[in-house]
């Protein structure tokens, strides 16, 4: 494999990758929900990204398809739950994500169970040829990241940004001050969900192939673990963090070739490294790499 393959590969993955890490910024960096079912919307994206692509509806198509549906669950699971306090609601979404992937392992008439859902048509592909195809999806990856960024930069700096963050200091404080808490937690959580479900789609394009076995709760914590180090509350921390996370992960399969140890080993010390990296950052940067910035407002 020559370098710029492995490069555009990292690079894409990291994409996406900072897309899902965004999105549990919003949800828990700005809005205070602790959401361990976040591999739950990522696998609804990229299943109904990949339905859709089998069956030859355009590729833009899907994406949106894919935002919608899983914004309707996340809206779904917020319903209930909302008005849990954060321990029960931390536990109800890391149930939901099992249950989403047990009914993708478990139904076969549309999902194909176990065997997943193979052959899966890269948009476009035909136009760019294999020369040039993995640099545009590159390009078209960061451009919907760009897009999320954008997105949470503008919310962050409105009105209802600073309604989330009142709502992640302190719920009673911000129902006193008669602010909308319930509203606000069932917007981020379906936006979060959404941007979580393009990831997928985004995915399942880039990849071909996806099955129940690429949606485990491992993904939930390498995505909580982006957010972690690059800095909850920070937008370009959790592209940071997604970087180092995603170079981490995936670069002991090339060590194989300089080291001397049995594949297996190199998978394990992989999720050493990072939960040493875990470690370390909340003993000597517990706000992450990149500290989220305090917005000062005038008194007169």
């Amino acid at each position: 494999m020559e370098f710029y393959d492995i490069f555009v590969y990292f690079a894409t993955m990291i994409g996406i990758y900072s897309i899902l890490s965004l999105s549990l910024n919003l949800q828990y960096g700005f809005g205070g929900l602790v959401n361990f079912g976040l591999v739950a919307f990522f696998a609804t994206g990229a299943y109904t990204g990949a339905l859709l692509a089998v069956n030859d509806v355009p590729f833009l198509l899907g994406i949106v398809a894919a935002g919608m549906v899983s914004a309707l669950l996340g809206f779904i699971v917020a319903l209930p739950t909302s008005k849990l306090s954060v321990s029960y609601w931390a536990i109800c979404t890391l149930g939901i994500g099992e249950v989403v992937r047990l009914f993708l392992l478990n139904e076969e008439w549309l999902t194909k169970g176990s065997f997943g859902i193979a052959g899966i048509p890269r948009p476009w592909e035909d136009f760019w040829g294999d020369t040039y195809y993995s640099f545009f999806y590159l390009f078209f990856v960061w451009f919907f990241v760009g897009l999320a960024y954008l997105l949470i930069w503008r919310l962050s700096n409105s009105p209802f940004g600073r309604i989330l963050k009142a709502v992640r200091e302190e719920d009673d404080l911000a129902l006193a001050m008669g602010k909308p808490v319930f509203i606000a937690k069932l917007k981020t959580m379906a936006l979060g969900a959404s941007m979580a479900g393009i990831a997928g789609a985004l995915y399942a394009y880039y990849i071909t192939y996806i099955s129940p076995s690429d949606f485990t709760p491992m993904i939930t914590f390498l995505v909580w673990s982006m957010v972690i180090i690059g800095g909850k509350g920070n937008i370009l921390g959790s592209i940071a963090g997604a970087t180092i996370i995603v170079v981490f992960y995936n670069s002991t399969r090339y060590l194989k070739d300089f080291l001397d140890f049995p594949a297996e080993t190199l998978a394990s010390l992989r999720m050493v490294a990072i939960g040493l990296l875990i470690i370390l950052t909340v003993l000597y940067k517990p706000d992450g790499i990149l500290k989220e910035k305090e917005k000062r407002y005038p008194l007169d």
